[in-house]
């Protein structure tokens, strides 16, 4: 590998990292909207009408399930927040493979 691929990796290993510190508002989480049935037995939610949706982030945390209701005022910001920790995860992917890289061309250490 050139020395000019070289660069070229680390620049592209330098934007990924800016693009990394504006995913400020990341959540890492899954999505999940919920229609339900009351308890009121004339209710049109019987005959297939159900309530909702309700909307919620799903996270784990301390190896348990947490179901966090989102607001209608706050659906576009999770979902925003669920693409951003998505492009967190595509970032990482490719800041490794170029790490991967740079280790094979013994130019790793070098920045």
């Amino acid at each position: 590998m050139s020395r000019l691929n070289i660069k070229k990796l680390l620049k592209e290993r330098a934007n990924l990292l800016i693009e990394l510190s504006k995913l400020t508002q990341m959540l890492h989480g899954t999505w999940v909207e919920r229609y339900s049935v009351c308890s009121r037995a004339n209710c049109k939610c019987h005959q297939g009408e159900r309530h909702g949706p309700r909307r919620y982030l799903v996270i784990n945390k301390k190896g348990c399930q947490r179901q966090k209701y989102i607001p209608n005022a706050q659906v576009d910001a999770v979902k925003d927040g669920i693409a951003q920790h998505k492009r967190l995860q595509e970032i990482a992917d490719r800041i490794t493979s170029i790490n991967l890289t740079l280790i094979k061309e013994k130019a790793y250490a070098k920045d």
